[in-house]
């Protein structure tokens, strides 16, 4: 028994394949959605509006066909049903053919003469998705919507990160008689209603070019509130060894400065500061950096960050003589978080150790000692700053 795994594109009969055409004629049954199904032209198969692989399976060995199609839509390949549907037929011993189709990307950027090829493509239809951290990368971010995800959706948390004014462009009923092309700003977007079967482009949001961790002291705005070091963030970072899809906390944020290289870095980035003076800098410096994916929190850790995604890399900068607390939370939320804590006092140093070994993790202690240069006349000086202790910690 052999079954025929066919993308159906956007449903207009005239885009798909011969080769798709033929099998269909040849098929004694065909299996899909209620809404393809009703898109294919007469023909003497049986149909069976079915989509989960696990009930498709058990129909085709009741049924006993020798040939048989599954239509799915979009491209069998671009988040598709096909991905789950194959080894369940596998398994069950069918042979199969997968024949591709026109995804909804392939239409939608030929409607605008545009390439696809260094878009981000990402899925939001059934799926949780942060648009904002997809934006992030540099290049134009296209979304398959659904859901409760709509583009308005979508755009509303771009224009909440700060992204209003970002070019968007939704595409609706591709192929079909209600196709609609829409352009505009998130911000305007997201007051609109659209079609369940859409899709969205949000252009790249500005962002600074990309280099490596460590911005000199003098880029950020600080006034009085203390501030971690660039050689110590740079440590910090790579002590982390934070990745593009890192979601990372950064507790006890102050100006904000470790908040912003962790945000230039990972996907998404949550600031955690009690102080009014040292929140309101942490605004300042996201918007002056382009950090759009860097959330405030603004509260008491480890009250404020019960709330917060799992996080893949935590710094602690300031812990308020609550750091047990605040490490028990973080390895409850995720046990294999990478952590570095920041101390300046001896006691401080002594509770992270005691604290990292006693949730199991293996506790790894560097001290930095940094000089800085500078000029007095014709001499040139060197100026201690205070040694700061990076203590940080993996799952042992």
């Amino acid at each position: 028994m052999h079954v025929t795994l066919i993308g159906l594109g956007c449903g207009d009969m005239e885009t798909i394949t011969a080769a798709a055409q033929r099998a269909l004629s040849r098929a004694e049954g065909i299996f899909g959605s209620r809404r393809l199904l009703e898109a294919l032209p007469p023909s003497g198969a049986q149909r069976v509006a079915a989509v989960q692989p696990e009930e498709i399976r058990d129909h085709l060995i009741h049924a006993g066909w020798a040939e048989s199609c599954v239509i799915l839509s979009g491209d069998t390949g671009f988040y598709s049903g096909a991905k789950r549907l194959l080894p369940v037929l596998a398994a069950a011993g069918f042979t199969t053919t997968v024949l591709p189709g026109i995804s909804s990307l392939q239409v939608f950027s030929a409607r605008l003469k545009r390439s696809w090829q260094d878009w981000r493509l990402c899925s939001a239809h059934g799926v949780a998705v942060d648009p904002v951290a997809e934006v992030c990368h540099g290049k134009p971010a296209f979304f398959l919507t659904g859901g409760s995800l709509t583009p308005a959706e979508l755009c509303r948390q771009l224009t909440e990160a700060g992204l209003g004014g970002l070019q968007v462009t939704v595409g609706e009923d591709l192929s079909g008689e209600g196709e609609r092309i829409s352009h505009g700003t998130a911000e305007n977007m997201a007051e609109r209603t659209f079609s369940s079967l859409s899709v969205l482009l949000a252009e790249a949001a500005p962002r600074p070019p990309r280099r490596t961790p460590g911005l000199p002291d003098e880029a950020f705005l600080r006034g009085k509130v203390p501030m971690t070091k660039q050689e110590i963030r740079s440590a910090i970072l790579t002590k982390l060894a934070v990745t593009p899809q890192d979601i990372c906390w950064d507790v006890g944020a102050g100006t904000g400065s470790v908040s912003v290289e962790l945000a230039l870095q990972g996907r998404s980035v949550w600031a955690v500061e009690r102080q009014a003076e040292a929140c309101e800098l942490i605004r300042k410096n996201r918007a002056k950096f382009s950090a759009w994916n860097l959330h405030l929190q603004e509260g008491t850790a480890p009250e404020a960050c019960e709330t917060l995604p799992a996080p893949d890399a935590v710094f602690v900068g300031g812990s308020g003589r609550r750091l047990q607390e605040i490490l028990t939370l973080v390895v409850r939320r995720n046990p294999k978080a990478r952590i570095c804590v920041s101390a300046i006092a001896l006691e401080t140093l002594q509770e992270a150790v005691r604290c990292l070994e006693g949730l199991g993790y293996r506790a790894d202690v560097t001290q930095i000692s940094v000089s800085r240069g500078k000029s007095v006349g014709q001499l040139h000086l060197l100026l201690a700053q205070n040694p700061v202790f990076l203590i940080t910690g993996e799952p042992v």
